[in-house]
């Protein structure tokens, strides 16, 4: 899941500091907090463990994820506002298309190839059948209109991850709006936090009244259940938020960042999915608004320990890799690990996870840096050119590929669950 750092990177040839002022897109003035990009990485690093089936809670990264991109998109859209005097949101949505859509597709295209080399025929059929929800970033609203338990059916779904991602667009083109006309005005940032306050309240309550249900997809993976987490992020990028958040001294920081750490590894840890009572009834909830304040305190209180050790070489990097590698992972698994069983469950989640390093680090470099920064072929109508060769290839390759008559040389592999 998918965020996804709005922020640039360190420049080349720098020592990466824990905070250091760089000028955004749209030209305002703004500090890059490297602890935030190693929230990330403790995030990606619980899903990757979830998935392979070693880390009871760790799906409550994704949470942790949503909470990052509600607070960084809410505090570049504030910060654009406030310099400029407003948003231009088609350069904003451009930024976001650079960022996201380059790896999503070369993913999608490659995951459709590798698993009709290698995977299923009920596998391929579901390729083939969610790749269109993926390209229109509604996946999470085919599974749910599918009734497709998430907690039990996605084994067979290549693209069961990618309902994440699905929110996050929707959120990214519902939000900024909301925002550029809030933040008009000298009241603009308080008027900014009571939208994401009561928006974060009723998708609260829509969350427990649909968590009822026997099956929770539509609470789990649903846009507005789910914005919560975004909304709660956005409430702690804004001024009201910040200043109160000043006031507290560096040791008293310190203490709370402390307690609220452990107390989401602890969640992460424990926490049992859909066998959690509480997780629809207040749970998810609770989790997002410890992270959302764990977030603004290693932001707004300079030198706390916890951002030292989030900011660190290992968790940042994973960070910076985090999207891709979100990507990468849960395909990966579904194709490799049930052909890893001889290593054992350990082994073969070191292997899968060292191959989805290693794609995540080759796109990252050769797809997301290169467009997202404009270099060499991406810039001018290169880079239109290359986009849309490239999405033009993946509705071939859709359209090219047969799909599968249900039962016909089908491949059993056992499940990962």
């Amino acid at each position: 899941m998918p965020s996804q750092l709005p922020l640039p990177a360190p420049a080349r040839g720098r020592t990466a500091t824990p905070r250091h002022r760089a000028a955004s897109p749209g030209g305002v003035g703004r500090a890059h907090i490297a602890a935030l990009d190693g929230l990330r990485g403790f995030a990606v690093a619980a899903v990757l463990f979830f998935h392979a089936g070693h880390l009871r809670g760790g799906f409550l990264g994704v949470d942790l994820f949503f909470v990052l991109s509600g607070f960084l998109i809410t505090r570049l859209l504030l910060g654009e506002a406030t310099g400029r005097g407003r948003i231009a949101l088609a350069a904003f949505w451009g930024r976001r298309a650079r960022r996201l859509l380059p790896a999503l597709v070369c993913v999608v295209v490659v995951t459709v190839l590798a698993t009709w080399a290698w995977g299923s025929t009920e596998q391929l059929r579901f390729a083939l059948d969610d790749m269109p929800w993926v390209g229109a970033q509604a996946v999470n609203w085919h599974y749910i209109t599918e009734q497709l338990g998430y907690w039990n059916a996605s084994d067979t779904r290549v693209f069961a991850h990618l309902w994440s991602i699905g929110v996050e667009w929707q959120f990214y083109l519902a939000w900024p709006p909301v925002v550029a006309v809030a933040a008009r005005g000298r009241c603009g940032e308080q008027i900014v936090a009571s939208l994401a306050g009561a928006g974060a309240l009723v998708s609260l309550a829509l969350t427990v009244w649909l968590g009822a249900a026997v099956d929770t997809t539509r609470a789990y993976e649903g846009t507005d259940t789910r914005g919560a987490a975004l909304l709660l992020g956005a409430l702690a990028a804004t001024a009201p938020v910040h200043n109160l958040v000043r006031r507290v001294p560096r040791r008293a920081a310190d203490l709370v960042c402390l307690v609220l750490g452990c107390g989401l590894a602890v969640a992460w840890a424990v926490t049992e999915g859909e066998k959690a009572p509480l997780l629809f009834q207040g749970g998810l909830f609770v989790h997002s608004s410890t992270a959302a304040v764990l977030i603004v305190l290693m932001a707004q209180v300079p030198g706390t320990w916890a951002a030292r050790i989030a900011g660190s070489r290992l968790p940042r990097g994973l960070g910076e890799l985090s999207y891709s590698l979100y990507l990468w992972h849960w395909p990966v698994y579904l194709l490799l690990l049930p052909r890893l069983s001889a290593l054992g469950d350990w082994g073969g989640t070191a292997v899968a996870i060292g191959i989805s390093l290693v794609a995540a680090a080759v796109t990252k470099r050769c797809v997301e840096d290169p467009v997202r920064f404009r270099v060499g072929w991406a810039r001018g109508s290169r880079g239109v050119i290359a986009v849309v060769a490239v999405v033009l290839a993946a509705a071939v390759l859709w359209a090219a590929v047969p799909e599968p008559v249900p039962g016909a040389g089908t491949v059993d592999v056992d499940q990962l669950r």
